[in-house]
């Protein structure tokens, strides 16, 4: 037992039958390893009563604290407002639907105080349904091609940080976030072990193929300019077999075996060539689109209420 305050943070949404099993779960855990933590749970705007029953435990508790935000900014964004009035000098963020065993952390944190800043969490054997192992293995995929970071799809936030690690996060101002990747950037002395995954306890995965695909295409965006990249070689090769193609035929008709130029192949190069210009105005326009964000400057999420929480 030791005096190290320790900070969880838990974005909430739609956990209204699993809060108070998770901070009692958590609570029994904290105790074996320091008598000093906080436990910080981030309402994202929850639509059912996730709130009410975050207050009623606060209320006992004031080493619980609570934050709800004025309207569902998402996962990584609550992360965020939870880091930011984080006191702990290790921090612990995992997910409200008990898939992440607060049990788990004693094994984190023995881990850490061997000499790491960030200790992740590897889920071995993942209890999701199929089709988001699946897409989720698929975009970790792409985004290490795309980012040229290997980027592991066994791990997701569950982890636990050193101040040092989340104040460097936090000192990044993409107006996009995503807590792996971002951990990924600022480096630091870390390593991971496995730990076992848990089915979810009530309800289902709000994140649908809709989100997941939106929030694949926002990480990619954000964490690399690759797709312009790749648009450039893909133009660079053909327009080398463009030049080459117009040289065979100019050189056919030259020679006399072109009597009828050919209605097939124009109207074949006319329609791929113009879906490709579309297509990289896509790209580029979602670039613009991506900084015309940015430049604006919005806060990250903006706070309703809280409880318990004290500002310096």
């Amino acid at each position: 037992m030791n005096n190290t305050l320790i900070s969880i943070i838990s974005p909430i949404y739609r956990a209204e039958n699993s809060i108070h099993i998770l901070i009692s779960r958590l609570i029994e855990t904290l105790n074996i390893i320091s008598d000093n933590f906080e436990i910080i749970l981030v309402d994202d705007n929850s639509p059912d009563d996730s709130w009410s029953e975050i207050q009623k435990i606060c209320r006992k508790d004031s080493r619980i604290k609570g934050i709800q935000l004025s309207r569902n900014f998402g996962q990584h964004y609550a992360i965020t407002a939870g880091l930011e009035n984080a006191k702990g000098e290790w921090i612990v963020v995992m997910d409200c639907d008990l898939q992440d065993r607060p049990e788990e952390i004693v094994n984190l944190y023995n881990e850490a105080i061997k000499g790491f800043d960030i200790v992740l969490a590897s889920r071995e054997i993942r209890k999701d349904s199929f089709h988001k192992k699946i897409f989720s293995k698929l975009f970790y995929k792409a985004l290490s091609y795309l980012t040229g970071q290997k980027i592991d799809n066994s791990v997701a936030n569950f982890g636990i940080y050193h101040k040092k690690v989340i104040d460097s996060i936090l000192s990044m101002k993409d107006s996009i976030r995503y807590f792996p990747t971002m951990v990924n950037w600022v480096g630091f002395n870390k390593t991971k072990i496995n730990v076992i995954h848990s089915e979810r306890i009530h309800g289902e995965s709000t994140y649908n193929f809709k989100k997941l695909f939106k929030l694949a295409l926002d990480v990619i965006l954000i964490n690399s300019d690759k797709p312009i990249r790749l648009i450039i070689k893909f133009g660079l090769l053909m327009s080398i077999f463009s030049f080459s193609f117009a040289a065979y035929y100019l050189f056919a008709y030259l020679i006399g075996e072109i009597e009828v130029e050919g209605f097939t192949s124009l109207i074949i190069s006319i329609w791929f060539l113009s879906g490709f210009i579309l297509m990289t105005l896509g790209i580029v326009g979602l670039y613009i689109g991506k900084t015309y964000e940015a430049v604006k400057n919005r806060p990250f999420y903006i706070v309703r209420n809280e409880i318990n929480i004290e500002h310096e």
